[in-house]
């Protein structure tokens, strides 16, 4: 079982990211938000509701499209993809619980590809803790942290929808 180090206000950082992710679609058309399963689909729901979107909402899984999936197999708990708007010319904001290596956030743009061609994708993160892999940087970042690399950030929320984090010790292989 892991270890919690550490809670942050994950509510206080979520008002921040809305604060951000509404400032910076002002004016901007044909928006949509897309969460990846399922701390960013959680965050993704929230923006859609507070942001008056929730029929241009949608939901990613990244399992079948990550480049470590011939290594790691399929998880468990693959989710269906959920895109009922037209991504064609859309600005799609393309939302995670915590960017890290980018390696998710390519997936995801590869997902979101199959179903058109957006006109722009802005990536909106609750929590951004560095090591970058990939030429990836996001848009809008509700805070970022430096963790040692056997921690994870975990983002849970419970059933009234709060919202948590929490810097939790992996057991996990790190070559994983």
């Amino acid at each position: 079982m892991p270890t919690t180090n550490l809670n942050f206000d994950a509510e206080a950082l979520y008002r921040e990211l809305l604060a951000q992710v509404r400032a910076g679609l002002g004016g901007v058309p044909d928006v949509a938000i897309v969460g990846i399963h399922s701390g960013g689909a959680w965050l993704a729901e929230r923006l859609a509701r507070d942001l008056d979107l929730t029929a241009r909402l949608g939901s990613i899984d990244v399992s079948f499209y990550r480049d470590d999936y011939a290594r790691k197999g399929l998880h468990p708990d693959v989710k269906p993809t959920h895109i009922r708007f037209p991504v064609d010319g859309a600005t799609v904001v393309l939302v995670d619980d915590v960017l890290q290596t980018g390696r998710t956030t390519r997936a995801a743009i590869n997902v979101l590809f199959d179903y058109g061609r957006p006109s722009c994708i802005k990536l909106a993160a609750l929590a951004d803790r560095g090591g970058r892999e990939l030429p990836v940087a996001a848009d809008f970042v509700g805070t970022h942290v430096s963790l040692a690399a056997n921690q994870s950030l975990c983002l849970q929320r419970d059933d009234t929808g709060q919202l948590s984090l929490t810097i939790e010790q992996d057991n996990a292989d790190p070559a994983q």
